[in-house]
């Protein structure tokens, strides 16, 4: 089964910054599109960001545009999630998941899904 893993999580003030890194199964991990999702406490997992194999067709949620950035080193088979001005409201546990086909905002496109990271946002 394949099992993906992310790290990069952790405490940190509003305004600062984390980068999460999400790293699958070898050379078969950099053809598939990659998302991360979000769930904060009593709330659905709700998309954050996707990035094609080839690094591009990449989306975000609104609410993330301009602080966060998503990118891809097919070469050492990881995809980052580079977090910055966070704020309170991005507190939640972040998963990526891959897909074989195209990048995709919605969650029930995703064949694997790692077993998520907490970051949390707090003074």
């Amino acid at each position: 089964q394949v099992q993906l893993e992310e790290s990069g999580g952790g405490l940190v003030q509003p305004g600062g910054s984390l980068r999460l890194s999400c790293a699958g199964p070898g050379r078969t991990f950099s053809t598939w599109a990659v998302g991360w999702f979000r769930q904060a406490p009593g709330k659905e997992r709700e998309f954050v960001a996707c990035i094609a194999w080839s690094g591009g067709n990449i989306h975000y949620t609104d609410s993330v545009k301009g602080r966060f950035t998503i990118s891809r080193d097919n070469v050492k088979h990881a995809v980052y999630l580079q977090m910055n001005s966070l704020k309170f409201e991005d507190t939640a546990v972040y998963y990526c998941a891959a897909v074989s086909g195209g990048a995709a905002t919605t969650e029930d496109m995703y064949e694997y899904w790692g077993q998520g990271t907490q970051v949390t946002v707090s003074s």
